[in-house]
């Protein structure tokens, strides 16, 4: 058989076809290939063949023993079972005992006089060693070879189990890996033999054979880091290859020039950038001279400044002749970005305008909402290259919308988009343009390495002059009422020194959400029944409460995401304005609002956030001269993860050891997300946060493996595996990533 067509066989060969169907539809396991990468999630330990009389207390053992007697007792007043069983076997006694449903199958079998092996762990319960729930499997007295070869196959044995489903359990998944598990031979093998054997790595077939039915931990181990290598290395070899394409690509090199533009803003700054402003600034500006697109990720704290770094990265590309857009994921952001990008830029901003500098340029906004007029100025002024700087929201990547020369492309809060939308604005350009990616969601830098690995990275880490530290605790309001009437109290504190308060809720709890047929209903009766499942509070209800009850008297406006854009703007106006005390809003405020004046948050049901989410929230005050408040509203039992994790926002502003913790506890699937879906797939034995140094080196190879042969012209085996790991859909992924 061909070395690759094995592990294309379907399963549905080896296996039969009711087999294969479960496999596919819920382990979404095909091929042979598949089922062999299907690696088991633990193993069950079985010790040595040992004797009643020599038990070690807490190990695993395997016991050969007959039954002497077996009883069900009950308790609880007759609603709970045990089953005790004691075995003897010449040289001592052992007390078995099983529970609850447990108890029926081994009270059939495990009749006195009996012969069987057992195998668990021994504990001491009464002063008695016993076997709680012991694996077991019954011997035939009559045929002694067979007795003695079973109790060597089930001895000492290291059981895998695996990941299963309700249809397909761990045994029956174990007996299908036997049947396709001489395929592992056929494996090809993608690490070049100088790497492999540099690094000491056991060659593929043999680690597929240990992960599956190890002799020894030594053996699994051994696999595990065989695995874990290749999984990594293929990866990196994929984003490499991306990275080198891309630097192959002609782009326009896009130098400011002397007196022009950028020189001018920086002159009328009240403030000079920080270190780590200046320091990505170079890099960025000297991707921006190359003649091959930049590709550059700008990962920022909260409030860390990124704005105005790409805000000159846009005068520069002007300065040179182009054009920048900024993608904003909402139009919310989309104004603001506008908003504080003209105020910034003054007189600068008004380009060809009465009043404006002879050195500017126009900065038009374009959203989805716009009114025809003012949408057919905007698609004037940037196809005329009257526009140098256009801000908006995906109307951007419409067909209609056409750029004089786009030289530069920001889009603001990565994750919020699809690498297709990233892609189609890219394709304006005449030549690719240049790409600054930036998020203010710390990510770790396995993550990044692995999710954003085909661009460069960047990192602010430093928080300008002028911001103020926020202080952050948890308010337990189930337990403690009273923390939360002190809390209302605290923003009226807040707004009598002339400041002003968030408040954020999960919903928004409008007629639209209400409704939305059976489920609403089910949620509603689900509530009724048990408070712990009672709809997030909403924005329309609190802002009611507020201003009736703990707030009244204050400026109580709401903002959400289903309020039309006009009025979503003015509220926003008024707000920044200081017009408003307190705004009752969703999360439409997590990222990019900027008003200095308000100091603190609120946030209802804040259990009901991720980690990352909070902290982006929480960053929306403190952006002024004042020490910012965020108080982490939760009902939810102090013992809980829920509460741990608001813990351990309020105990720290440090995004990345956050984004950390985030990670650890949401593991890799949610943080690659969906539109990474190629990337999680293939990751079964790499987990994104244990394995840094793997990731690390692995990367560290690709790229020079890369380099020396861009094609892998001398690496078929690698060529081999990098296609069939990226598919259609996981190379698109990687091409627009």
């Amino acid at each position: 058989m061909d070395r690759v067509s094995s592990f294309d066989e379907p399963l549905k060969k080896l296996l039969g076809g009711a087999t294969a169907k479960v496999m596919a539809e819920h382990l979404d396991l095909h091929t042979v290939g598949d089922l062999l990468h299907h690696y088991p999630r633990r193993y069950e330990e079985r010790g040595k063949l040992t004797a009643l009389a020599d038990l070690p207390l807490d190990e695993h053992v395997t016991v050969v023993a007959q039954v002497a007697d077996a009883r069900i007792l009950t308790f609880n007043n007759g609603r709970g079972k045990r089953l005790e069983v004691t075995l003897t076997d010449g040289s001592g006694r052992l007390q078995l005992v099983f529970f609850g449903h447990g108890v029926h199958k081994p009270h059939k079998e495990l009749l006195p006089g009996r012969q069987a092996m057992f195998a668990g762990k021994v504990s001491v319960f009464n002063r008695k060693m016993q076997l709680a729930h012991p694996t077991y499997q019954l011997l035939d007295a009559s045929d002694a070879d067979e007795a003695t070869e079973a109790v060597d196959a089930f001895a000492g044995r290291l059981l895998p189990i695996y990941p299963a489903c309700k249809q397909l359990d761990s045994w029956r998944i174990a007996k299908a890996v036997d049947a396709v598990l001489p395929s592992a031979r056929d494996a090809v093998d993608p690490l070049p033999a100088s790497l492999r054997e540099g690094r000491g790595f056991t060659p593929l077939p043999e680690a597929l054979l240990k992960v599956h039915r190890p002799q020894t931990k030594a053996d699994i181990e051994d696999a595990k880091a065989r695995l874990k290598w290749d999984e990594a290395f293929v990866l990196q070899v994929a984003l490499a290859r991306r990275r080198y394409a891309d630097t192959q690509l002609p782009a326009a090199a896009r130098r400011p020039v002397a007196d022009g533009l950028l020189d001018a803003f920086d002159a009328k700054l009240p403030f000079t950038l920080t270190e780590g402003q200046e320091k990505v600034s170079k890099e960025i500006f000297d991707d921006l001279a190359t003649e091959h697109p930049m590709h550059r990720l700008l990962q920022g704290e909260v409030g860390s400044g990124k704005t105005m770094v790409a805000l000159r990265a846009m005068l520069a590309v002007v300065d040179a002749g182009g054009q920048a857009a900024m993608l904003a994921p909402t139009e919310v952001l989309a104004q603001q970005h506008h908003r504080s990008i003209t105020e910034m830029m003054g007189e600068l901003a008004e380009g060809g305008m009465l009043g404006g500098s002879d050195q500017g340029t126009k900065v038009v906004l374009l959203t989805g909402s716009m009114g025809t007029a003012a949408r057919r100025q905007a698609l004037l002024d940037l196809v005329t290259g009257e526009a140098g700087i256009v801000i908006g929201t995906h109307a951007l990547i419409e067909d209609k919308v056409q750029f004089h020369d786009l030289g530069l492309v920001v889009v603001d809060e990565q994750h919020r988009f699809g690498v297709e939308q990233r892609d189609a604005l890219r394709s304006k350009g005449k030549q690719p343009p240049h790409l600054l990616v930036m998020t203010a969601t710390p990510i770790p830098r396995t993550v990044a390495m692995t999710v954003f690995g085909d661009l460069e990275t960047s990192v602010l880490d430093q928080l300008p002059a002028g911001r103020s530290p926020i202080a952050s605790h948890v308010v337990p309001a189930k337990d403690k009422p009273h923390f939360l009437a002190r809390a209302w109290e605290r923003v009226r504190e807040e707004v009598g020194n002339g400041h002003q308060a968030y408040v954020v809720c999960p919903r928004i709890g409008d007629d639209a959400e209400e409704t939305e047929g059976k489920k609403g209903k089910a949620k509603k009766k689900a509530a009724e029944e048990d408070p712990e499942k009672r709809p997030p509070l909403a924005v329309l209800e609190i802002a009611d409460e507020l201003r009736k009850g703990a707030l009244a008297g204050l400026t109580v406006e709401v903002l959400h995401g289903r309020m039309h854009p006009d009025e979503k703007d003015d509220v926003m106006r008024r707000f920044a304005a200081g017009d408003v005390d307190v705004l009752v809003a969703t999360t439409v405020i997590e990222v990019g609002v900027n008003v200095p004046n308000a100091t603190a948050m609120v946030i209802m049901d804040a259990d009901r956030f991720g980690v990352s989410q909070l902290h982006q929230l929480r960053g929306r005050v403190g952006r002024g001269s004042a020490a910012g408040l965020c108080l982490l509203v939760s009902e939810a039992h102090e013992a809980s993860p829920a509460r741990a994790r608001l813990s351990a926002v309020a105990a720290t502003l440090d995004g990345f050891e956050l984004s950390r913790i985030d990670l650890e506890q949401r593991r890799e699937g949610d943080v690659l997300g969906q539109a990474q879906s190629g990337v999680r797939s293939s990751l079964r034995m790499l987990t994104v946060i244990d394995d840094e140094e793997v990731i690390a080196a692995a990367r560290e190879e690709a790229v020079a493996i890369v380099a020396a042969d861009p094609e892998l012209e001398h690496l078929p085996e690698l060529r081999t595996v990098l296609a069939a790991l990226l598919d259609k859909e996981r190379e698109e992924y990687l091409d627009k990533g």
